[in-house]
């Protein structure tokens, strides 16, 4: 059985794999190497960390995941509007249900960063952060609280 994190980040990737077809993107969960240009735009899902606070016998949670739209310009656009209408899909299909499908109790963006390497002015990097809020039995990770 599954994690209830687990469970809720292939929710995310999962509705952020339908957003990046749509738009044209990939999406890569996780990735130990860089992305090639070939494979931009791309989404990327990080999990970042995960708060805990025990109450009885349960236990809330605040995952916090790190999502990246990555965008390369081209010779008619910038790369920072195409990596805003990517995350603008991607916090919309996120936040249509804060629920999860039932599996979290709330989602809510933290913050958003703009990222761009002076060396390489032709890539954007459009981080944000959301909190996802969910609780456990304390001795069970696979059962909702």
């Amino acid at each position: 059985m599954q994690s209830i994190r687990e469970q809720i980040i292939q929710t995310v990737v999962a509705r952020l794999t339908l957003v990046a077809s749509a738009q044209g993107a990939t999406i890569r969960r996780q990735p130990t190497v860089p992305t090639d240009r070939a494979q931009l735009p791309t989404l990327l899902v990080f999990p970042d960390s995960e708060a805990v606070r025990r109450v009885n016998d349960r236990t809330e949670r605040e995952l916090v995941i790190r999502i990246v739209a990555l965008a390369v310009g081209t010779a008619t656009e910038i790369p920072e509007p195409m990596a805003d209408r990517l995350m603008t899909a991607a916090h919309a299909a996120l936040l249509a249900d804060v629920t999860l499908g039932g599996l979290a109790l709330g989602m809510e963006e933290t913050d958003t960063d703009w990222q761009q390497d002076d060396a390489d002015m032709d890539v954007a990097a459009l981080p944000s952060r959301y909190r996802i809020t969910y609780r456990t039995f304390a001795h069970d990770l696979t059962q909702k609280g």
